[in-house]
């Protein structure tokens, strides 16, 4: 190898390390990844979990109870609680929260006139990019779990705000819990 071919060499190295150090550091924000819903069959989970604590994409196995959506009275004039909470780095949701998912379903659903936006928040720990990718994916989890229950997907738009928006604040366990959220705003 001639002193030209070695330096040639050396410098293609160097743009290679260099190009791999950079990917390295490219965001670990995965957006690509399905939001963990559930199917309405009783046969198990569509979507595994992600993300999620000590979950194990498509080895959590759940039933799902078929929901009346006839059943009920208007949620409007009851005023439906409009809010989400979630866990810690997490998009799933909790099954304390899926009445409030189904009297939302139940309104949309009895009229196909009204329009939801979810809005997805974060708290402030996090970068600005991954804290909008999660605060959509919470919104989409949201979402996805709407349309399981019929709500049809041109009544509803799904919007992360990240951490811009915090509704406590502060820097404790207890504000950080009620800005995990995603709000259901009916239009």
């Amino acid at each position: 190898m001639t002193i030209n071919q070695a330096r040639t060499w050396t410098t293609r190295m160097a743009v290679l390390l260099a190009a791999v150090a950079l990917a390295g550091c490219a965001s670990d924000v995965k957006l690509d990844e399905p939001a963990p819903v559930e199917s309405r069959s009783a046969t198990g989970t569509a979507g595994g979990g992600a993300g999620g604590a000590g979950s194990a994409a498509g080895t959590s196995q759940s039933q799902v109870a078929s929901v009346d959506l006839s059943k009920g009275k208007d949620a409007a004039a009851e005023g439906v609680p409009n809010i989400v909470y979630f866990d810690y780095d997490s998009y799933v949701i909790k099954n304390e929260f899926r009445p409030i998912i189904e009297q939302h379903a139940r309104l949309l659903n009895t009229d196909r006139q009204k329009r939801l936006v979810i809005e997805g928040h974060t708290d402030e720990r996090g970068g600005r990019e991954y804290n909008l990718a999660l605060g959509q994916k919470r919104a989409e989890s949201v979402q996805k779990s709407l349309a399981l229950l019929g709500v049809s997907a041109t009544q509803m738009e799904s919007v992360s705000f990240g951490k811009e928006r915090p509704a406590v604040a502060g820097s404790d366990e207890a504000a950080w819990a009620k800005n995990r959220r995603a709000e259901l705003i009916l239009k």
